[in-house]
């Protein structure tokens, strides 16, 4: 007969959560403690029951052991107030700053749950589920583009909105572009420009929570788009960012932290009655734990785009299947950082940031040398996940995307790492994806096709409108740069048109890195000028029509047509 102790008896603990991620514990005297334990997972969800009648169906996620006892960990989420009066919700943050006042098995378990918090908020989703998914057009709320004077003059144009009526039969096909011919100045306009689906959500989640919670602190986890001027009206509204768009936290006087002494951040003010909205281009794992911790509701004021959270899904199932992930993005961007840290649950990962440095990993891959393979973790610094073992983690991989980029720059890297692995295996198979385009954001592709058509037409001039920090607005940019050169202009509203002559011209350096410099536009009124104008995913259009506006006020009012004539003539 064996000497050794036999294993203890393992008990079923149920965590129950409610939608603000604060857990029911028990009463137990002056100690909190475990509130659903059973000696199997029946009869601790019998328990869960008897408190709460609502539950979603209990997903063992860990186990642990405390006081010599085993137990098996379950999450739940609850809905409504428990019948139990020995039950009562507090935050996680506040049960771990009182680690006497918790009973040893709740300790215990708390020590266990760190690495599981990014799902709580989202236990009643499927897998397979999104988060938001896009609403119907009849669903939408346009009011909100038109609740005052300020919000109307930043969202609505007559003439982009006739323009999307006549140009665009399908959100996912571009069509030939729509000429306005205002006289001294026709304007080319693409099919397609402007807010994309994921945008409009974000904003009308945004406005729609600052309307229903007046009496609350309303908080943005950053920028909510990459558009200055729509985040300045949400600003005069009462939102607050809780940092940058590159992570740094604000403090409570709204500058960006230094780490100077006496600095107070808003992070560490945040109580459950606060309310955070996640932006569209979604957050990382480390955000979403320490929202949770607070007891802060997560899943309600979560505008992350689908096509975003695609790529998670993407990322996720290739993981399942042995691949590596290679993230084609700008590592410093939020998206970016929040697929990287999304992907990192679930596959080895590395961000490359154009095809140079696609390049560069090819010839890493491609090479046995370890002197080559050596320089891998010091060429990708900090855009790799931990413990990334090269001559392992190389093997077999798959590319996502940051959704912004231009699509012909990630299907060049991907067939790019293809024939490298064709070339030193004897075939592709180790370059995962049934579909190269599996990742690819219909919208920005979309968009860049409708511009390449608007390219083909003869132009005097081109101007991209959009945020300084806006992905997808530079690659609009770089599109008509590589056709017009110095005619093509980078400009975030009309106020960056100077002049008849000089246009003020954004150039991004690479990072966050950027100036402005004046360029010249055009040196005489010499007509008809024809002149191409979009906006990225985030520009409104009543920035487009304002910028139409200052162009036509450079001639005179007698050689130009009336905006209502050249809206008859969409109409016809």
């Amino acid at each position: 007969m064996s000497s050794a102790n036999p294993a203890p008896a393992s008990l079923a603990a149920v965590l129950a959560f409610n939608a603000g991620n604060q857990l029911a514990v028990r009463r137990l005297g002056s100690k909190s403690g475990l509130a659903f334990t059973g000696s199997d997972l029946a009869m601790a969800t019998a328990r869960l029951e008897s408190a709460f009648r609502q539950h979603t169906p209990p997903a063992e996620y860990f186990a642990c052991v405390a006081g010599g006892r085993a137990y098996r960990v379950f999450l739940v989420q609850v809905a409504g107030d428990p019948a139990d009066a020995e039950i009562h919700f507090a935050s996680l943050d506040a049960l771990s700053g009182a680690p006497a006042a918790l009973a040893p098995a709740l300790a215990a378990v708390l020590e266990g749950l760190d690495p599981f918090l990014v799902d709580i908020p989202y236990l009643h989703l499927g897998e397979n589920d999104f988060i938001y998914k896009f609403r119907p057009a009849q669903e939408r709320n346009a009011a909100i583009y038109a609740q005052d004077a300020a919000a109307g003059a930043l969202y609505q144009s007559q003439l982009c909105s006739a323009i999307k009526t006549l140009a665009r039969q399908h959100e996912r096909t571009a069509t030939a572009p729509v000429a306005l011919d205002f006289g001294a100045v026709r304007y080319v306009i693409p099919s397609h420009f402007g807010f994309c689906l994921g945008v409009k959500n974000a904003i009308e989640r945004a406005y729609e929570t600052l309307a229903e919670h007046a009496g609350h602190r309303v908080f943005m986890l950053s920028e909510l788009i990459h558009n200055p001027f729509v985040n300045e009206d949400l600003l005069r509204r009462g939102l607050r960012y809780l940092q940058t768009d590159k992570g740094a936290p604000y403090t409570t006087a709204g500058r960006a932290a230094t780490g100077a002494p006496g600095e107070t951040l808003l992070w560490d003010t945040l109580t459950p009655d606060d309310i955070v909205i996640i932006p569209a281009f979604g957050a990382t794992d480390e955000d979403k734990r320490r929202l949770v911790r607070k007891g802060i509701a997560v899943f309600p004021y979560d505008a992350t785009c689908m096509l975003v959270e695609k790529v998670w899904k993407a990322a996720r199932a290739y993981g399942r299947e042995g691949y590596t992930v290679v993230i084609h993005g700008k590592h410093e961007h939020e998206e970016t950082k929040a697929t990287f840290s999304n992907t990192r649950r679930h596959a080895p990962a590395v961000i490359v940031r154009n095809f140079d440095e696609a390049r560069q990993l090819g010839e890493i891959i491609a090479s046995d040398d370890p002197a080559v393979r050596g320089r891998f973790h010091s060429a990708f610094a900090g855009r790799h996940t931990p413990g990334f073992d090269v001559a392992r983690h190389l093997e077999r991989i798959a590319v996502v995307n940051q959704t912004t980029l231009l699509m012909n720059e990630t299907l060049e890297i991907i067939e790019h790492l293809r024939d490298v692995y064709r070339r030193k295996y004897g075939d592709d198979q180790r370059v995962g994806g049934s579909s190269r385009r599996d990742t690819l954001c219909y919208a920005t592709q979309v968009n860049q096709d409708a511009l390449t058509r608007a390219l083909a037409e003869p132009l005097d001039a081109a101007f991209v409108i959009g945020g300084k920090n806006s992905s997808n607005t530079y690659q609009l940019f770089r599109l008509c740069e590589q056709t017009l050169g110095t005619r093509a202009f980078f400009i975030q509203s009309e106020a960056n048109i100077a002049s008849h002559a000089t246009v003020d011209h954004y150039v991004y350096l690479g990072g966050s890195q950027g100036r402005t410099e004046r360029r010249p536009l055009w040196p005489d009124h010499g007509s008809p000028k024809r002149v191409l104008v979009t906006g990225g995913a985030s520009c409104p259009d009543g920035i487009i029509q304002q910028v139409i506006t200052r162009i036509n006020s450079f001639f005179p009012a007698g050689a130009l047509r009336s905006a209502a004539d050249v809206l008859r003539d969409l109409e016809r």
